[in-house]
């Protein structure tokens, strides 16, 4: 009965949709930023698009209606608060034709929003499926990884959309010869940086004046003690938060993502579509985002000798793996990705 309600609201526009995309965050991660690049090419193509964030934030200068709708965090207890918000989504959600749920933290509304149309996306590689998921007219998984751990739910996989042609932006570390290996992103256990840091030794011995650079922070302060562990470590150079990654891509020679579990790699297509090959851990979805030999090197986690030689042979063979990359990357561009989720949900889900 839930599905058929939403079926009938979305066939009765017979147009452009109206949609509001819930967030889980103010300041924006890779899932706020894919639902931003899908927004604004969404708008492009006549639809209404406002957004939710549960307050003030960077996302206030997304260029889009913004509302304040509070969801909790990922704490004990936060889910239980975010009963609250289950009165003022209703109400917001009469204006739109589909309410966007951009994470599992958004779906914590799907109970309220019975008889809308809902899509949620699910973005990371979860433990348990709570049975209220069950209740979106639409899922959508980042990868094959992420939809094979939604149990029955029907889910699409779309990917993760990534801006093609980024200007290059200047880099925090200084020019210098020798290649520049580096890692981008969050500095916690899970993203495995500190793989790279026990690697550098070997790098620099089968490559001569290699450069590894580590650019990020842990903005969560998810592990303290980890980030410390980082950031002391000698004879790498550590740069904060960038801004702008995409950006810094073409200025590197390799990209290592050590990862322990990852969705995706939305940071790997990023430095694929730059022409920048990669080397990353055989995890969860990131062999649905790197081509194993063609486009970069696939080895297993934990594993910082098996990195280096990963990175070892990238370096030797940049140019052909880096051409491989860029024209990789093509499949993951914003608006390929774009046009398949307006799909689904203009047309095919709904009708």
């Amino acid at each position: 009965m839930v599905r058929r309600a939403a079926e009938v609201a979305l066939v009765r526009t017979g147009g452009p949709l109206r949609l509001l995309g819930v967030l889980a965050a103010a300041h924006p991660g890779g899932a706020e930023m894919g639902f931003l690049r899908l927004a604004r090419r969404l708008v492009d193509r006549g639809w209404t698009v406002e957004l939710t964030t549960p307050g003030p934030g960077p996302l206030e200068d997304a260029g889009l209606p913004l509302h304040r709708l509070p969801l909790g965090g990922l704490e004990r207890g936060a889910g239980a608060r975010a009963l609250a918000s289950w009165a003022p989504a209703r109400r917001l959600a009469r204006g739109f034709d589909v309410v966007y749920l951009n994470g599992g933290v958004p779906g914590r509304l799907l109970p309220a929003l019975a008889g809308r149309g809902t899509v949620l996306h699910v973005h990371d590689m979860v433990e348990r499926v709570p049975p209220h998921w069950r209740a979106a007219s639409v899922v959508l998984a980042d990868s094959r990884a992420v939809a094979g751990r939604l149990g029955g739910l029907c889910a699409h996989v779309v990917g993760c959309p990534v801006e093609l042609d980024v200007p290059p932006s200047p880099p925090p570390w200084p020019s210098g010869d020798g290649p520049v290996i580096g890692f981008v992103g969050r500095i916690e256990p899970r993203k495995g940086p500190l793989d790279l840091v026990r690697a550098a030794p070997a790098i620099r011995a089968g490559a001569p004046g290699a450069r590894i650079v580590i650019v990020g922070d842990d903005p969560y302060a998810a592990d303290p003690g980890y980030l410390l562990a980082v950031r002391g470590a000698e004879g790498v150079e550590q740069y904060g938060w960038a801004t702008d990654a995409p950006g810094l891509m073409a200025h590197l020679d390799v990209l290592v993502a050590p990862s322990y579990e990852e969705p995706f790699g939305t940071i790997l297509a990023e430095a694929m579509a730059a022409g920048t090959p990669v080397v990353a851990t055989r995890v969860d979805g990131l062999p649905d985002t790197v081509d194993d030999g063609v486009t970069g090197v696939l080895v297993e986690p934990g594993r910082p000798d098996t990195l280096a030689a990963g990175v070892l042979h990238v370096l030797a063979h940049r140019r052909e793996m880096g051409m491989a990359a860029r024209a990789h990357a093509r499949r993951f561009s914003a608006d390929a990705y774009a046009d398949r989720v307006a799909e689904l949900l203009g047309h095919r889900m709904w009708r």
